[in-house]
């Protein structure tokens, strides 16, 4: 498995920070789109990690591999090419040199991340992969467990959270725009199915790092809250 972001630019982070900055949290809480928004406010490489394990559970579905043969997985992550390309300022996901970034975004692939992503076998995988693309770069990392157990010595840690109503209809709202046909209703209690499997899990559970900073994004833009961010690492510069 290799990951590799293309060339990406190197950028003046203005003095506030060098490094791995993290940020987590459960879906819905806008972590995705605020991580894009700082990682180019600061000229760093964004580094979308639960896309990694959205591509290996797409893999597997394709191989007919169980989601919990912690085995077959391991097996799997040590064959596939795995790669990541920044193009038009936005990481693309590829699988074997296909362009998988559109596959990787439906509830399916969602569920699925969240079942592969509790297989230790996996997680490994990923942590060593996580870890060599952010090696010696600036990297806003984005995931679930970024700052707990991926890059525990990070820079800064942020993990940012919002109420079940607002996750909720931010998802709905995404989904819409796809063009998907669904229901606020299946998608709060797909929401909550998948924050009950990211938090029980048994390996690398969702929570915040001790010393992460605590984001609540329910009243705020994604701005406001890239905003609050920036002065949380200016106070700390």
């Amino acid at each position: 498995m290799t990951g590799s972001p293309v060339n990406p630019e190197p950028g003046d982070p203005g003095g506030r920070v060098r490094g791995v900055i993290t940020v987590d949290g459960p879906a819905g809480s806008g972590k995705s789109t605020i991580s894009r928004l700082l990682a180019e406010r600061l000229g760093f490489v964004y580094l979308d990690t639960g896309a990694m394990y959205r591509a290996v559970a797409l893999a597997a579905g394709r191989k007919g591999i169980p989601l919990d043969d912690g085995e077959r997985l391991e097996a799997l992550c040590k064959e596939i090419d795995l790669s990541i390309d920044i193009i038009g300022g936005r990481p693309r996901f590829f699988l074997d040199g296909e362009d998988v970034s559109r596959a990787i975004r439906t509830p399916e692939m969602d569920m699925a991340a969240s079942r592969v992503s509790a297989v230790p076998e996996v997680r490994k995988a990923m942590t060593r992969l996580q870890r060599r693309i952010a090696a010696g770069m600036n990297v806003v990392a984005e995931g679930r467990d970024m700052g707990t157990v991926v890059f525990p010595r990070a820079a800064r840690k942020f993990f940012l959270t919002a109420s079940p109503d607002v996750r909720a209809d931010r998802r709905y709202r995404e989904r819409l725009a796809r063009g998907e046909r669904v229901t606020r209703e299946s998608v709060a209690a797909e929401l909550e199915a998948r924050d009950r499997q990211d938090r029980t899990r048994s390996v690398a559970p969702l929570r915040p790092a001790g010393d992460a900073v605590i984001i609540d994004s329910s009243g705020l833009s994604p701005e406001g809250v890239v905003a609050e961010i920036l002065r949380h690492l200016d106070a700390r510069s």
